[in-house]
């Protein structure tokens, strides 16, 4: 029996992909104006993106306890294994929220082969995972095997990431006012990371140039195996930047441009990083 991988809007990314590995999606949400929208469904990132320009501040709350109920049911009625690569725990409740939803469910489907991985991911870190499971999946692996590798893959998928402006990252409580406000004007770029799930600065550069370079070269000292593996590579309304970075990589490591995947920065993540945002994903160990 196939087994369906199940993602989040969080994974960033667009409906190609979850067209072309026949993975599921269900969708956070951003308040904007006054109204909620369904991340992915309902509302696209240059939206969000140009209301921030406008000086307006999105919210965003995670999936829906029904809607995961929904999407839990309907598996466990046709006792079709799912396993749903979860946006970091650390960085939103939805992970607990899907866990809690799968309990209730559990209750009247018992041996329902529903499974749950927090992949201790955001955006495209999160999509290249569920990309490999699906993978996977579709060439025949057993639950364990696909369980495995992409708990594996989760684990060793580094994000490096820098952000236009500091004044977004200040909003949503990541660096002090006066940070944000000496930051931009020293013109310093924030380098971060993320560790164990949480969003964590790496370096502080000044010059928007130098950033993409430091990005490359931090890729080199904790990357491997660039040849093999689908690198990932997120904006903020920023494409021109993107591709940029995605060149310096080919260049510099010999890596195929059609091996490396860019898309935008979807509503939800893209509502507290901000317009401009870059981010790199790319595993630290060999994929299995």
């Amino acid at each position: 029996m196939t087994i369906k991988i199940l993602a989040d809007s969080a994974s960033d990314l667009s409906k190609k992909y979850y067209n072309e590995y026949n993975i599921e999606m269900v969708p956070l949400t951003v308040r904007l104006d006054g109204k909620d929208y369904q991340d992915g469904q309902t509302i696209d990132p240059k939206t969000v993106y140009d209301s921030m320009r406008d000086g307006q501040s999105p919210k965003t709350s995670q999936v829906s306890p029904q809607l995961f109920e929904a999407v839990f049911t309907k598996y466990a009625k046709a006792n079709e294994p799912l396993i749903y690569i979860a946006f970091s725990s650390e960085l939103s409740g939805t992970y607990q929220t899907a866990k809690m939803m799968l309990q209730d469910v559990l209750e009247t489907y018992p041996d329902a082969p529903i499974h749950i991985i927090d992949s201790k991911c955001a955006s495209i870190g999160c999509g290249l995972v569920a990309i490999h499971a699906a993978k996977l999946a579709k060439n025949g692996a057993s639950v364990e095997e696909v369980m495995e590798a992409a708990t594996y893959q989760a684990a060793h998928m580094e994000h490096i990431f820098t952000v236009d402006d500091l004044e977004y990252l200040y909003r949503g409580g990541r660096v002090s006012k006066t940070a944000a406000f000496v930051g931009t004007l020293l013109k310093i770029k924030p380098l971060l990371h993320v560790e164990d799930g949480k969003l964590i600065p790496l370096e502080k550069i000044r010059g928007a140039k130098k950033v993409l370079q430091r990005m490359v070269e931090v890729m080199e000292e904790r990357g491997t195996d660039f040849k093999n593996q689908t690198i990932g590579i997120s904006h903020g309304d920023a494409p021109e930047k993107a591709e940029l970075l995605a060149s310096m990589i080919s260049e510099k490591f010999g890596v195929n441009q059609d091996d490396i995947i860019i898309d935008m920065v979807g509503a939800t993540v893209g509502s507290h990083a901000g317009p401009g945002t870059i981010a790199l994903f790319f595993s630290n160990k060999p994929i299995k």
